[in-house]
């Protein structure tokens, strides 16, 4: 697992905020980085304890051998909770992760003037099975030097490459087959 880097943010604040680097949030204050007097305190088990001083709920946690991390900060006085620092950033982490769209992705397919019939095949199952896992996928055609020429000819291989694709898996065209200045490009989903 590669550790987390954080930075601290000037201390011209009022409070020190540890900023993970790779989600940019912060990063929950845990022990002796709570500033706060006081604090509305959660147990282990999960049950309210109250509002008690912050030296009290420093010392429930090092009893019980766990953390006191600092949930929220909106209110007055901040909810903080008795449990294990890791644990926590694990549960937060996969919490972010459900929340992502799956899919969505756009994908990149890239097809030559001179393109063979296998790797044509290869190319359209390719293209199949990102669409099947919900992402966009961007058709291109590279054309170099006198291939810029042919351009009735590539638009003429892009349209066998989709047509041979909707034999695998129905698609919609997202947008339209455009001529760009290296050669032609196209953006298709499921359909």
């Amino acid at each position: 697992m590669v550790p987390i880097k954080t930075r601290r943010v000037s201390r011209a604040k009022s409070r020190d905020i540890h900023i993970n680097r790779t989600t940019l949030q912060p990063k929950p204050l845990v022990n002796k980085q709570i500033r706060a007097k006081e604090v509305r305190l959660i147990d282990e088990t999960g049950k309210q304890v109250g509002v008690v001083t912050l030296e009290n709920a420093l010392q429930m946690a090092q009893n019980s051998g766990l953390d006191l991390i600092q949930v929220t900060e909106r209110v007055e006085p901040p909810v903080c909770k008795i449990m294990n620092y890791g644990k926590y950033i694990y549960q937060l982490g996969k919490k972010e992760k459900q929340e992502r769209p799956k899919g969505g992705e756009l994908k990149g397919i890239r097809l030559s003037l001179g393109i063979s019939q296998h790797d044509m095949e290869v190319r359209t199952r390719q293209a199949a099975k990102f669409l099947k896992d919900g992402n966009k996928v961007r058709i291109e055609m590279r054309l170099k030097g006198r291939e810029k020429a042919m351009g009735d000819f590539a638009k003429e291989k892009i349209y066998k490459f989709l047509e041979t694709l909707k034999t695998v898996i129905p698609n919609k065209v997202e947008r339209d087959l455009k001529r760009d200045p290296r050669g032609f490009s196209m953006i298709i989903s499921k359909g």
